[in-house]
């Protein structure tokens, strides 16, 4: 399709869309929060596992968090071109060829092929985070946030499944030579496949294309959608340097204290379904309650919701580096953890697409998963040498010090607009 025009859509048609574009998005949703989950619930295990060594197990939420870091310009660029269909497709399909070489460094024992294999496997995370933008393509601006945070909260079905299935998933390949701790990825290259089929066939017409079609007609500039365009349209907007901001603490926050709960379970005696049902719990605070946090931002203003993230974070931190042995503790820090990243994403994902010029909004959407997932992928290196060497009460104290810049910029803008 010549620069990426869609067919005209008339505004009588628009209501009929978006449902549509909407029940595709959730589907797809569903099926990467399953892909991702079962995966992840146990990487920081198998890396541990595969290295030898607990210092390199936050490689693996590290390399992880890379790949969608390493993908999230590109694919922005392929979608300010193509469309949201393309970009996503093609992410979902890298994800499953990631988590087949993931299989294949556990086989071999093979640390370094473990890692390329989780970077791959991070493209799957990208595409989940990049649907959310899609469902506000075409949503009406007093109703963007709840767009949103519905796509978000669809992922809890997969999500929370997902640890839950990690077990039978290892079970499924004892008697194939592979790790019980691979076995997940196993199953999470089939669910990256068909989430790319589903993508393929149900995502039409273009929401991104419609959305472009329909605010500036086919006379548009290509250079208006360029990543250098974004770039300037993020350093105009101080509201879009806040939600930058937001995006990226959030995530680099949670991200940091989640992938090395598991290790600090085990310290304390949990088992591998007293894992999942731990992580189970964070994702269902990440994903279940976002149409809340959507609501609160279209009716009280992101920059309420922005500070919200803020103490939820910060009380989660207290909670679960202070629990120690008690399991119950360490599970109630985690789903209030998730919690604080739902009003993080939604709020501030609303307001980035509320800051920017139409024309840039996919490489500005772009260029905040790569700060995010840079972010994070650093958060999660530094979280398994921090707990090597300090424990996991520090991680917990020093990942909510990653609020305060957060908190500064929102405090700021609210007593500029009061």
């Amino acid at each position: 399709m010549p620069d990426g025009i869609s067919a005209p859509v008339t505004p009588a048609e628009l209501p009929a869309l978006r449902r549509r574009v909407q029940a595709a998005l959730i589907a797809t949703q569903i099926l990467g929060g399953l892909g991702i989950a079962i995966g992840f619930a146990l990487a920081a295990v198998l890396a541990r596992d595969v290295s030898g060594t607990e210092a390199l197990s936050g490689l693996a939420s590290t390399a992880s968090v890379a790949g969608s870091a390493l993908l999230a310009m590109p694919l922005a660029t392929l979608m300010a071109r193509r469309g949201r269909r393309a970009g996503l497709v093609l992410a979902y399909l890298l994800g499953a060829l990631g988590a087949g070489v993931v299989v294949l460094g556990a086989v071999l024992g093979n640390f370094p092929v473990l890692l390329v294999g989780l970077v791959g496997f991070g493209a799957g995370s990208s595409a989940n985070l990049a649907a959310r933008f899609a469902a506000a393509d075409l949503a009406e601006p007093d109703r963007r946030a709840r767009a949103i945070s519905t796509v978000v909260w669809a992922t809890t079905i997969g999500a929370v499944l997902g640890p839950n299935v990690a077990a039978p998933a290892g079970k499924s390949v004892s008697g194939l030579g592979i790790p019980a701790a691979a076995g997940p990825f196993v199953w999470a290259a089939g669910v990256f496949v068909l989430a790319a089929a589903v993508v393929a066939v149900l995502l039409r017409p273009d929401p991104l294309l419609t959305a472009r079609a329909l605010d500036a007609g086919p006379g548009e500039a290509a250079e208006g959608r360029s990543l250098r365009a974004g770039m300037d349209a993020v350093r105009k907007s101080p509201r879009a340097r806040l939600a930058l901001v937001t995006i990226a603490g959030s995530h680099t926050a949670m991200v940091s204290i989640m992938s090395m709960t598991p290790v600090a379970l085990t310290h304390h005696g949990a088992d591998i379904q007293l894992i999942g049902l731990v992580i189970s719990g964070h994702i269902a605070g990440m994903y279940a309650f976002s149409p809340l946090m959507g609501w609160l931002s279209d009716r009280l203003g992101r920059l309420a919701v922005i500070g919200l993230a803020v103490g939820l974070i910060g009380a989660a931190a207290l909670v679960a580096g202070t629990a120690g042995p008690s399991h119950g503790r360490t599970a109630l820090g985690l789903f209030v953890l998730g919690l604080g990243w739902s009003a993080g994403l939604v709020s501030g994902s609303a307001l980035l697409t509320d800051s920017v010029p139409q024309a840039a909004r996919a490489a500005v959407q772009g260029l905040s998963d790569f700060v995010m997932n840079t972010a994070a992928g650093v958060g999660g290196l530094a979280a398994g040498l921090i707990v090597s060497q300090a424990g996991y009460g520090p991680l917990n104290a020093i990942a909510a010090c990653l609020l305060l810049p957060m908190a500064a910029l929102a405090l700021r803008g609210t007593l500029r607009k009061a």
